[in-house]
């Protein structure tokens, strides 16, 4: 049970919204994790939507005896142009008033970031990058996205698309790479589609004529197989140019990776040292480290745009 103290003091609530779950944690002050669970997400219905995170705000809520401040983590951004969602893969939000339409659900203020920026504030806050000024936050999963935390703070920029590196073209192609396969966003060539898990099962692909996904890639890897292990390290090394490129713009004190394919642990001994190879000028001792906070991290930077005061 709650004290009396804690009854008299906000929680906070972090809701990760996904293409096809949306996941919910309410935090203590001090990062306590009081609640976590899933739901399926209503897809393509925006009301649905809007209803069934109301919903399971309040159920927290109720279930914990405390009032909540709520942050909210999508696969898009906020048109700093139109206050309207732009950018989500989970389309039936753009074009809409999310976090508006939300906060009049809740009757509060509902705070809305980008589900990368979500992650960089969470391991900046008490995570990886906890005590760092800038915190770079990678998700390598299905596509590839970035976030910045500064000083615990999401920078989302002027147009409100600070951190999207994924969408960028990878830096010093090769012959053979140029110029990269077609990208959602309309371009050819972009990080995304080089770096991501599907990335990764798209370059085995083309190498072998076998369709893998990511698991069974590192898991042949893991066996020896030479194709697989070629393939990591291509991987590897367009991840490295990337992330230099990345050092070159913004030089944060530490970059954070997250998503299924930042699970790879040769990962974070192979990338490092090859970076002073593309940094300007030959020096880079940028710390690459996975998310403390694993697959929670998301919807807990999601709580914590909300910071203590």
């Amino acid at each position: 049970m709650p004290t009396t103290q804690e009854k008299q003091e906000h929680i906070r609530i972090g809701v990760d919204l996904g293409g096809t779950k949306i996941e919910f944690i309410a935090i203590e002050r001090d990062g306590r994790e009081l609640h976590r669970h899933r739901i399926a997400t209503p897809r393509h219905d925006y009301d649905g939507t809007v209803r069934a995170i109301a919903e399971a705000v309040r159920e927290i809520e109720k279930k914990l005896g405390r009032s909540a401040t709520v942050g909210l983590g999508i696969p898009g951004t906020i048109s700093t142009k139109t206050d309207l969602v732009k950018n989500a893969n989970s389309t039936w939000l753009n074009g809409k008033p999310f976090d508006k339409d939300l906060g009049r659900a809740l009757e509060r203020e509902v705070r809305c970031a980008n589900d990368a920026n979500c992650l960089a504030v969470s391991e900046a806050t008490d995570g990886a990058g906890a005590g760092k000024h800038i915190v770079f936050a990678v998700i390598l999963g299905t596509g590839c996205g970035g976030g910045i935390a500064v000083d615990g703070r999401v920078h989302s920029g002027s147009n409100g698309v600070a951190g999207e590196w994924g969408h960028n073209t990878l830096p010093w192609m090769r012959p053979d790479e140029f110029p990269g396969s077609a990208c959602y966003c309309g371009k050819n060539g972009c990080i995304e589609t080089w770096i991501s898990g599907t990335g990764l099962e798209a370059d085995y692909n083309r190498a072998t004529g076998v369709a893998l996904n990511g698991p069974e890639i590192i898991a042949r890897s893991s066996a020896g197989e030479a194709a697989a292990l070629a393939a990591l390290g291509r991987f590897e090394d367009r991840l490295t140019r990337a992330l230099a490129h990345l050092i070159n713009l913004l030089d944060p004190d530490v970059i954070v990776l997250g998503g299924g394919a930042s699970q790879i642990p040769r990962t974070y001994k192979n990338v490092p040292p090859c970076l002073k190879e593309y940094v300007f000028g030959h020096e880079a001792d940028t710390p690459i480290l996975p998310a403390k906070h694993g697959d929670a991290s998301g919807v807990r930077g999601a709580a914590w745009l909300w910071p203590l005061e």
